[in-house]
């Protein structure tokens, strides 16, 4: 299966999952200010872009970052929503988040993906990402090493996590790598546990979300 084409900016750097860029954020709630992947190194960071009207986003991704925000303390593992409004944009304004994170109880931090005219807002676009829900996964180095599309199971992303939350802050490598391998023989094919379920919004589901050994992501 092959992606629809899609216009390709020559001046833009290749993206490096070991130097991935900065959020770009235009606004922020349930915080005093909006979060930077800079200002949280040294912490395990998982992102979840999602939009408020997305399926897949009410029923699975923000529940599922409530849970994960309960289950792990902050001063190891920092649990992010991105609100990454790329379609019907007159109906998920700032103005009509903030009541909808209240009404839905989600007390995690939000920030907005700033716009970029009427296309896929910035962050959307520095990442691939192709849809919502999306789930980054940052190790505590600021490395991405992981990048879903739809919903993961909770036990698999659970074991990740805390993969990660294990890995030193100044880990080589070759410690990255060999955890990677871990957690490759006891997991299964993450395949058999994410799932689109006709839930997603956006475009292809063929996004690449293998992830070999190591921090090396096919974007």
């Amino acid at each position: 299966m092959t992606d629809t084409p899609e216009t390709v900016d020559m001046a833009a750097p290749p993206f490096n999952p070991e130097s991935p860029p900065e959020l770009k954020t235009a606004q922020v709630f349930n915080a005093p200010e909006a979060p930077t992947l800079a200002a949280l190194k040294g912490k395990v960071v998982v992102l979840v872009a999602f939009q408020m009207l997305c399926p897949g986003s009410q029923r699975h991704a923000l529940p599922q970052a409530e849970r994960l925000a309960r289950t792990f303390s902050s001063d190891e593992v920092a649990v992010l929503g991105l609100h990454m409004v790329f379609e019907n944009h007159e109906d998920m304004t700032p103005s009509l988040l903030e009541p909808f994170l209240k009404e839905e109880r989600i007390s995690i931090p939000v920030v907005v993906d700033k716009p970029n005219g009427s296309g896929a807002p910035q962050t959307m676009q520095a990442y691939g990402m192709h849809g919502t829900p999306t789930l980054l996964i940052f190790d505590r180095q600021g490395r991405l090493r992981r990048h879903y599309l739809g919903a993961v199971d909770d036990a698999r992303l659970g074991a990740e996590i805390m993969a990660l939350a294990l890995e030193p802050p100044n880990a080589a490598r070759e410690v990255s790598l060999a955890i990677e391998q871990r957690l490759a023989a006891a997991l299964l094919d993450p395949r058999a546990d994410h799932h689109h379920d006709g839930e997603c919004c956006g475009g292809e589901h063929a996004h690449d979300h293998e992830h070999g050994p190591g921090c090396d992501h096919k974007h």
